[in-house]
């Protein structure tokens, strides 16, 4: 979404400026000290309005201004829920002109959160429907969240627009069934969050990915060597970016072997004992953050380091992880040859100024961090 660096890029004198912030306070405020509900100001902005469209300032604004305005009406971020009080439903109500010029703008409606199995839903259908029609092709940002045990009501009302969704958050709570992700053939970012919602019938929705997905982010959902091993070793090939929650240090190379283009790897969990574990050289990974549970055994006594070969990884960070296995992850580094540029010990990780200072001298321009502050990635 485009943004500008100050008002100074939309508005040409802080005269004019103020005169806009009054009449938009006019516009925004849902009540003030007498009790005047928004509505009843909207009612009296379009009544007045053609005594003021001469004398106000907003009102002879060209059409490209008034539009990078409305841009900053709504969120940068996120997708949210539509709302008759919010951007860009309440721009709509304001004039006609307003309305002309909001519904015309396809970059206002390409967030969207819908949910199923709350509510009246032709009521919610209708104005879902409205938002993807105005969208006019553009790339859509969905979050798509079923309370029930039937995704079909959403599925029918995007069968249209399957196409433009680039970027799908999926919510799965209790009872909710699965959704096929390869539905979305142009899919590159996905987000699944569960609430009580059984891991299998999660797991069967990504059990494969659009070709096009380039990164997938698993929260609320332990994956454990079980569930991946039902996954095909052609599902995920195409991901870059990985972000997941695991149950044992035996998913680690599974996931490597599942991922063979990744370059970014963000994995917390409960590192419990494995018999054995799967060695592997993974060629692209370039990032990895690895976040343990502190109670339990550190991560050097399971040797995650001496399963694992990296030969490109520049970026390392290890969190809550106990003891740190210094000689064994020496021997990795050593083994993989890798051109290690930043490492960062947070949370509750045991290391020694001697330890940290023997990978500065094989690394001279290592970036070595070690905050003191508690990691956010604590389980």
């Amino acid at each position: 979404m485009q943004r500008f660096d100050s008002n100074a890029d939309l508005l040409v004198g802080s005269d004019t400026l103020r005169n806009m912030q009054s009449d938009a306070l006019v516009i925004h405020e849902f009540s003030d000290q007498n009790g005047v509900s928004y509505r009843q100001k909207a009612k009296d902005v379009r009544s007045n309005n053609s005594h003021r469209e001469l004398s106000s300032p907003i009102s002879s604004l060209p059409t490209e201004i008034l539009a990078q305005i409305f841009l900053y009406c709504v969120p940068a971020e996120g997708n949210w829920t539509p709302a008759p009080h919010l951007s860009p439903i309440l721009l709509t109500t304001v004039c006609r002109r307003w309305r002309e010029i909001a519904t015309d703008m396809s970059n206002l409606w390409r967030r969207l959160r819908l949910e199923v199995g709350l509510g009246n839903w032709q009521q919610r259908a209708f104005c879902y429907d409205s938002y993807l029609t105005r969208s006019r092709g553009r790339q859509l940002s969905l979050t798509l969240e079923c309370h029930n045990n039937d995704w079909t009501d959403l599925r029918n009302l995007l069968q249209p627009h399957v196409d433009q969704v680039s970027s799908l958050s999926l919510g799965f709570f209790s009872g909710a069934g699965s959704l096929m992700v390869t539905d979305f053939r142009r899919l590159e970012e996905l987000v699944i969050y569960a609430n009580g919602s059984d891991p299998v019938v999660v797991a069967r929705s990504i059990a494969q990915l659009p070709p096009s997905m380039r990164s997938l982010k698993v929260m609320n959902l332990w994956l454990d060597v079980r569930l991946l091993s039902g996954l095909n070793l052609l599902a995920w090939a195409g991901l870059t970016n990985l972000e997941v929650v695991v149950d044992g240090l035996d998913s680690f190379p599974r996931l490597l072997r599942l991922c063979p283009n990744l370059s970014s790897l963000t994995m917390i969990g409960i590192f419990t004992s494995a018999d054995t574990l799967e060695e592997f050289v993974h060629t692209n990974l370039q990032s990895l953050l690895v976040s343990g549970d502190f109670h339990l055994n550190s991560i050097g006594n399971h040797g995650l380091f001496n399963a694992i070969t990296l030969p490109n990884l520049r970026a390392l960070e290890v969190c809550n992880s106990g003891q740190w296995p210094h000689e064994e992850f020496k021997a990795f580094l050593t083994r993989s040859q890798c051109p290690l540029e930043r490492l960062v010990f947070s949370g509750r990780v045991k290391t020694t100024d001697q330890q940290r200072a023997e990978y500065v001298t094989i690394f001279p321009s290592l970036e070595l961090v070690t905050p003191r502050k508690r990691s956010k990635f604590y389980i």
